[in-house]
């Protein structure tokens, strides 16, 4: 009987930890040393670069203080209706 109830206890911790732990996870837009860049145009698109590289044509930093750095924040959500033109201006798409 002491097993039943320690196996089913185990399996409640763990499945507590997996929902905490599931619930705060962001996926990174880039990895460890690298930075998001945008494509000029309104078709957009972004890679990433390592950092103290500057990114190569067609990309170009994001504005300061307008940088995606996980998957469906504010500004990886803004970034998907909107580009960069050949003048460094924000385009909507």
């Amino acid at each position: 009987m002491r097993t039943r109830i320690s196996i089913a206890l185990a399996a409640v911790g763990l499945s507590a930890l997996m929902l905490t732990a599931g619930c705060s996870f962001e996926e990174s837009i880039c990895g460890s040393g690298e930075y998001p860049a945008i494509a000029v145009g309104a078709q957009g698109g972004s890679a990433c670069f390592p950092n103290g590289q500057e990114p190569t044509p067609p990309y170009v930093r994001y504005p300061e203080g307008k940088v995606p750095q996980h998957v469906d924040d504010e500004w990886d959500v803004y970034w998907r209706t909107h580009g960069i033109d050949e003048n460094n201006a924000i385009i909507e798409r």
